[in-house]
């Protein structure tokens, strides 16, 4: 499942997905854009995207093996 800010708020058909599936957000985001200035308006939208970022290292391959004393 995708999050919030990983649609492509430049394409109406994502734009449109994600007010689907994210309807509050989305009208929250709305309004903020409406309150900030634009600069402002990005800076938080890039924050918060950065923010819900995993934490996680991504999945390296590795051969588990069995040690034998």
């Amino acid at each position: 499942m995708k999050s919030f800010y990983e649609f492509n708020p430049d394409s109406p058909e994502e734009r449109q997905e994600r007010e689907k599936m994210y309807p509050e957000l989305s009208k929250f985001h709305i309004a903020l854009r409406e309150e900030l200035s634009e600069e402002e308006y990005f800076s938080f939208y890039s924050a918060e995207k950065e923010s819900f970022k995993p934490f996680m290292i991504p999945n390296q391959s590795f051969n588990q093996t069995w040690r034998h004393a």
